[in-house]
């Protein structure tokens, strides 16, 4: 866990509140008392009462993830505010991850009627471009037809720690990737109750994460076509409970084959839009990759960069773990996920010799075209010494994973292929 770059002042006052919310303690001691125990900021006490008090944020040095129950056991923290945590491949290994082993991507804090679970007030506005705007009620929703679905959601920067030259962003090795079961209502359903206009092109999402810093809210969407796809979700539960506050209480969306940051948690505000959504998070360079292959460390002007949508075929293995010790008569028992974004995985082969050779494994077939499918086979290393199992999965276009990872300047949907260390020592 990285160490923490606060001013000490400001953890032990943090401390001094642990079982307090921060609306709570904000009515107890007062504004002006709180900037007194705060201390000195950079920007001075008037922007910290203009910039944050005065608009209901408080002090990003004041959120405690503990609240959220972050980190969850075992997981690697990458940061704490905002939270972002993965897991090491061989703790995925669940054909459906479990809830304590998904990981956690943050852009911003967790809301407090996410940690609250407090639905006072909470209504999903849908406007823009439809004949009849709408603000629904979490029990407006349930009257929609529920719908259960395994997903694969993974951060569109996972893999990010295995790009040469390095990128910048939270570098992310291979855990920020996750395969759970989601319970909610079509997105479709909700638009059509809303009449989607003709006009409409995209969707701008939003939530209830708001930035401690005065930037724009954090916001994506998607085309109109995935968004009236029927395997799109405004999900409410995770794994037959309740979102949890760290996976976007108390609805999100579920965007299958799309990337992460696709998935809006802490839904509040669906924008049905007549052109492509152009939110500080879909322009530029965020979340875009160029449209031709470049030489690593190159970056192509902005109007060569195009938004990241669906992920490129990609496996993992999660048995066994990286650098276990075998000998020369046990069979090695390898299994692993593929998933290849709006694609189907055909095969999944494995090479102990450095890709020299490889042997097809066996595939079992996802629960639904947007789960991952699972592989297993078996291996026997007759000699001492060090190996390596590398992994490589091909979909049904014919595209396999490379060998060497594809260079873009912020490091998206990386997927090279998994090679895990293993010795034989008897």
């Amino acid at each position: 866990m990285p160490k923490s770059t606060h001013n000490p002042s400001f953890t032990d006052w943090h401390k001094t509140v642990p079982e307090s919310t921060r609306r709570d303690f904000l009515a107890k001691v007062g504004k002006t008392a709180l900037l007194t125990s705060l201390g000195m900021f950079g920007a001075g006490c008037e922007a910290v009462d203009r910039g944050l008090l005065d608009r209901g944020l408080i002090p990003v040095v004041l959120e405690d993830p503990q609240a959220a129950g972050l980190p969850k056991p075992d997981m690697f923290v990458h940061s704490e505010i905002p939270f972002n945590g993965e897991f090491a491949p061989h703790l995925l290994n669940d054909n459906v991850t479990p809830t304590e082993r998904h990981f956690v991507r943050n852009n911003s804090g967790i809301p407090e009627r996410a940690i609250n679970k407090d639905l006072r007030g909470w209504k999903l506005v849908i406007e823009g471009e439809v004949h009849k705007e709408l603000a629904l009620s979490m029990d407006d929703l349930l009257r929609f037809p529920q719908v259960t679905m395994e997903v694969v959601l993974e951060c569109a920067g996972n893999g990010r720690s295995l790009f040469v030259p390095e990128v910048s962003g939270t570098p992310w090795q291979r855990g920020a990737v996750a395969c759970s079961e989601w319970t909610g209502v079509r997105l479709r359903d909700v638009l059509q109750a809303a009449g989607v206009k003709s006009s409409a092109v995209y969707t701008g999402n939003y939530g209830e994460d708001l930035p401690n810093d005065g930037s724009e809210p954090f916001s994506r969407g998607i085309p109109i076509k995935k968004a009236m796809d029927e395997h799109t979700l405004i999900a409410l539960k995770m794994n037959g409970e309740v979102l949890p506050a760290a996976h976007g209480f108390p609805a999100r969306l579920i965007v299958p084959g799309c990337i992460g940051s696709a998935m809006q948690k802490w839904l509040n505000r669906i924008w049905v839009r007549d052109k492509v959504h152009d939110s500080e998070k879909m322009s530029g360079y965020s979340y875009r990759v160029p449209a031709y292959p470049i030489a690593p460390g190159d970056t192509p002007p902005v109007e060569d960069m195009r938004i990241a949508t669906a992920w490129q075929v990609k496996s993992l293995i999660t048995q066994p773990q990286s650098s276990v010790e075998f000998s020369t008569d046990t069979a090695i028992k390898v299994r692993g996920h593929a998933w290849a974004g709006e694609n189907q995985i055909d095969k999944v082969a494995v090479s102990t010799d450095f890709g020299l050779q490889w042997q097809e494994t066996q595939l079992i077939q996802p629960s639904n075209r947007y789960a991952w499918s699972h592989w297993e086979t078996e291996l026997t290393l007759v000699n001492r010494g060090y190996y390596e199992i590398w992994a490589r999965a091909y979909d049904d276009t014919g595209t396999a994973q490379p060998f060497t990872q594809p260079w873009n300047p912020k490091g998206y949907l990386g997927n090279v292929i998994h090679k895990i260390p293993v010795s034989v020592v008897a």
